[in-house]
């Protein structure tokens, strides 16, 4: 069903996802009526295991770079890093309002800060009752429940039909903020009529209702009251409901809190500070603290829920932090779930700290974390509410989007109402009928430390084989005027062979590139490409024959 509003037929209006189709994280969505742009959310995701070096990825944003003059204001559902991570790098290239919730901005503005974008970057602090006019649009909210405060979803009143989107959600009829889906709102919007909606797909696999953050609370609270020893917990930076349960366990169980790790102490303070996160007097304690309290008396609130290499907690299991050390008698709580991809990291992790005598208490065996997603039966309460005549599934791996499809074919949606799509695809609809248009150019840039965009498919490329087999570096002078070689060939390899071990192996290289030189020589080749080309050639085939294994060959020709 469409809005009640009269339309004119050839209106068109156009949903492009730049981010968050088929994956977890990196979530952006553009929707365009005639001249002006609405972009939902700006995420990054973090690398998988095959992103050799990679920091983050962002979406490729060319098409919001090409058509920056039409974009009015970008809308913030959510604090989350696969939300409003992106913003720093996508700033840097277009200037736009941007629009989100009192934390969700407060959050942002850290991020900006460090970037030096915050003084020329407009932000518009939004609530859930607000209804704002942007161009041909009319944007309103509607409060969510998921793992952090603050958390809305979006809706787009536009000449065509009314789009919703409803970003990540949950039903939780408990939460830690006292706050409930806003289901009267839902089901007026319902009434009013959805053209489509774009609605989240992360739980579509899993049955029944997802767990109250409630229950983790209680959980916390035994944990606490019979661990004999330090505390070291571990959760997500920007789940601030988790936090505000870990916060609530420890002043129940009468033990101070020292926080570690960059991003866990920013998101403490400015939650704090807005209200958002409720901390006794007396509770908080700074990590070089620690040692001056009993043993049985102290929480670690601190980050690396996903083995990240640099984390505070890998650097706990590997014996390498600053300050703290794992002893016997620690219990180490990972409240949150791993990210797809990241279980090798994370139960690495776990194995070290158990080596080095800590109890480790993890998703797998307690009931310390539940999603901030929705499961089966909540998704279909959201369709029921909204009662959309067409349906984009979103955030997920694509066999959620698949599973999301049969759960609102269950329902009686027609499947021809149902897009699943890739990032960039380009849906128009109208009144009346919907396709998929064409599509424009989307997927992930990486950031690999100062540099964005630097690092593509060639250079990841590069890494793997380094990864692998290593390199070989062939160094050759040669006097182009008498037609030999002056110098070498010298040869260096690193991650292929022990040099000292391997003297045969090389001596037998080194002649192979005498005779492949020595050949062009006779030749009068001179053309650089050729012999490099050449020596890597014939340097790989031989290393191939004799060891089994393809280096990266680097010729280096130096000319006298």
């Amino acid at each position: 069903m469409g809005t009640k509003d009269k339309k004119r037929s050839t209106d068109k209006l156009y949903v492009i996802p730049l981010g968050g189709i088929g994956e977890i994280g990196k979530n952006m969505f553009c929707v365009q009526y005639d001249q002006e742009i609405i972009v939902l959310d700006a995420g990054l995701k973090f690398p998988e295991e095959e992103m050799l070096g990679v920091d983050l990825v962002i979406p490729d944003i060319t098409y919001l770079i090409e058509n920056k003059d039409k974009i009015k204001g970008i809308f913030l559902s959510h604090g989350h890093e696969d939300h409003i991570g992106a913003l720093p790098f996508i700033l840097q290239k277009i200037k736009v309002p941007i629009y989100g919730t009192r934390l969700t901005l407060g959050l942002l503005k850290i991020k900006l800060e460090e970037a030096r974008l915050l003084d020329e970057t407009t932000l518009y602090e939004i609530k859930p009752e607000d209804e704002i006019v942007i161009g041909s649009f009319k944007v309103s909210f509607f409060t969510t429940n998921h793992s952090i405060p603050d958390s809305v979803g979006i809706v787009l009143k536009t000449p065509v039909g009314n789009v919703v989107y409803t970003s990540d959600f949950k039903f939780d009829h408990t939460p830690v903020q006292g706050k409930i889906t806003d289901f009267h709102t839902l089901a007026e919007i319902g009434r009013e009529g959805v053209l489509v909606a774009l609605s989240d797909s992360t739980n579509a696999e899993r049955p029944g209702y997802t767990h109250s953050e409630q229950g983790v609370g209680e959980s916390l609270k035994d944990i606490f009251l019979s661990s004999e020893g330090r505390i070291i917990i571990v959760t997500f930076a920007s789940n601030v409901n988790r936090i505000q349960q870990i916060v609530n366990a420890a002043s129940y169980s009468g033990k101070k809190i020292a926080v570690d790790g960059r991003s866990m102490v920013n998101v403490v303070e400015i939650a704090h500070k807005l209200g958002y996160l409720h901390i006794p007097p007396g509770t908080l304690i700074e990590v070089d603290e620690i040692k001056k309290f009993p043993q049985n008396q102290v929480v670690l609130l601190t980050t690396g829920t996903q083995g990240e290499p640099m984390s505070a907690l890998t650097r706990l299991a590997n014996a390498n932090h600053r300050k703290l050390e794992i002893i016997t008698g620690d219990t180490v709580v990972i409240a949150a779930t791993s990210i797809p991809g990241n279980e090798k990291l994370v139960f690495r992790t776990i194995d070290n700290l158990f080596r080095r005598g800590a109890k480790v208490v993890y998703e797998n065996n307690s009931g310390i974390h539940v999603s901030g997603h929705g499961s089966q039966e909540e998704l279909k309460l959201m369709l029921n509410l909204l009662r959309p005549r067409y349906l984009i599934p979103v955030h997920g791996e694509y066999r959620h989007l698949i599973h999301h499809a049969k759960l609102a074919e269950n329902l009686g949606m027609n499947r021809e109402n149902i897009f699943i799509v890739e990032n960039g695809t380009v849906m128009e609809f109208t009144s009346t009928q919907a396709r998929v248009s064409t599509t424009v150019q989307a997927g992930g840039i990486f950031v690999d430390g100062l540099g964005v965009g630097d690092v593509g498919s060639i250079v990841l490329r590069d890494r793997q084989v380094l990864s692998k087999d290593g390199i070989f570096i062939v160094v050759v002078t040669i006097d182009n005027v008498e037609n030999k070689i002056v110098s070498g060939p010298d040869l260096v390899s690193r991650g292929f062979v022990y040099i000292k071990e391997s003297e045969e192996l090389l001596d037998e290289a080194k002649e192979n590139v005498k005779k492949v030189i020595e050949g062009l020589m006779i030749k009068k080749v001179t053309n650089w490409p050729t012999i490099k080309n050449s020596i890597k050639d014939s340097v790989s085939k031989f290393l191939w024959e004799k060891t089994g294994r393809r280096p990266m060959i680097l010729p280096i020709i130096m000319e006298v």
